[in-house]
């Protein structure tokens, strides 16, 4: 399963992990490297998924290795929408001739994540690479970027509601019948890329747009929000544990007082029993075979209880990293390595799926899924601290900031 990389763009205002004397961080700065921490613990959990021991093996490494499913994902959407908010002006959204060559510069950088996203694909490894959907995503969210949090946040709580019904009923009917084939045949992107094209980015692919356009619109509302003010971390906090609560909790309610629900689920399931399908992917891919699967939370599952669900999970780790780096000058020190990472997490995400090519690491036996992590996480965090000692952006990081320059020519 595949997971993405929110960080489209270096956060501008954070500094670079440098050698000699840390400088004096103000709150705004510790805020920052939060986030950093936050898509660094992200990157790890990509890792987990894609390259670590299968969660069967049980044990707290197992209940590791699933809780990093879907979950990593969901946290780097979030974080995404937080960057989308830094690009186009936090704590207000640009205007004017700023506004304009800030969405164009976003706008160059979805078309460059649609690019990199098929460029990856093409090398035929194991990961679902979303940075196609991504780039569109973050599209489809720009026009948003001026709406204040609370707005914001009831946007992101009506699609989170709604689409998910609306993708299982055009699931449904592009199984049942040939019109996706047509739009497939006319569409130029499936022509050039090989693939569905508009079809799967937004419907049948793993990581489809309309289920993960909510994570990116309510990290904008958390991006909207003065966190310099007391208490808003903490906030952001209580409000990820009630969505948690109310996903995985609601979820489990539903599948054990529906009438047959956990049965008709367990029937259609590729993988394990129902009986965890409140919280894992242990059950499979969703079906639209019955609406019975509208009720799991799994973290791949697209159904309203999984947003519920994955959004509170990254919402407590947000406001974790955030509360933990603001405060403590320790705990900034002692994780240096994983903030380098998440500073460079594009580069990180790119890099993984080209050493799983690279190294073979697809064909792998099992029992090689622990080391191989472990390797890799190691390579991440020395490459990682080594360049953010020397330069402020990830050489993906750059490339992108160099592509959207052009922007600058907006008037």
């Amino acid at each position: 399963m595949s997971h993405v990389v929110s960080e489209v763009a270096p956060s501008e205002a954070a500094p670079a992990v440098g050698a000699g004397p840390a400088p004096s961080l103000t709150a705004s700065t510790g805020r920052l490297i939060g986030l950093d921490l936050a898509r660094g613990l992200a990157v790890f959990g990509m890792y987990a998924a894609h390259i670590g021991p299968d969660p069967s093996v049980g044990g707290p490494l197992g209940w590791l290795m699933e809780v990093a499913r879907g979950r990593s994902s969901a946290l780097f959407a979030l974080l995404a929408g937080f960057t989308l908010v830094l690009l186009t002006g936090r704590p207000q959204p640009r205007t004017g001739r700023a506004g304009r060559q800030a969405m164009g510069r976003v706008l160059i950088r979805c078309a460059v994540l649609v690019a990199l996203g098929y460029a990856l694909t093409c090398l035929d490894t194991s990961v679902d690479v979303i940075l196609a959907a991504y780039g569109m995503v973050f599209l489809l969210a720009l026009p948003l970027y001026r709406l204040r949090a609370e707005t914001l946040a009831v946007i992101a709580a009506a699609t989170a509601l709604v689409l998910p019904q609306v993708l299982y009923v055009l699931r449904a009917a592009v199984e049942g019948g040939s019109w996706a084939d047509a739009v497939i045949a006319h569409d130029p992107l499936a022509r050039i890329t090989a693939s569905d094209g508009i079809v799967e980015l937004f419907i049948t692919g793993a990581y489809p747009v309309l289920t993960w356009l909510p994570f990116v619109i309510a990290g904008m509302a958390v991006g909207r929000l003065d966190l310099a003010r007391p208490g808003i971390s903490a906030k952001v906090a209580l409000v990820g544990s009630a969505l948690a609560l109310l996903g995985y909790g609601g979820s489990w309610l539903a599948l054990n007082l529906v009438p047959g629900a956990q049965a008709v689920v367990s029937a259609t399931a590729v993988g394990g029993s129902a009986a965890s399908a409140w919280w894992s992917d242990a059950v499979g891919d969703p079906t639209t075979s019955t609406p019975d699967w509208l009720l799991v939370a799994a973290p791949h599952s697209q159904t309203t209880w999984s947003i519920l669900g994955n959004t509170g999970v990254g919402l407590l780790i947000v406001a974790a990293c955030l509360i933990a780096t603001d405060r403590s000058a320790r705990l900034r020190r002692l994780a240096t390595p994983v903030i380098a990472v998440g500073s460079v997490s594009l580069t990180a995400y790119v890099g993984h799926i080209v050493a799983i090519k690279t190294l073979g690491i697809d064909d792998l036996p099992a029992s090689a899924a622990l080391p191989a992590l472990a390797c890799l996480a190691a390579a991440t965090i020395l490459l990682a601290v080594a360049w953010t000692r020397a330069f402020r952006r990830g050489p993906l990081e750059y490339m992108l900031h160099a592509a959207s320059t052009p922007a600058r020519l907006i008037n």
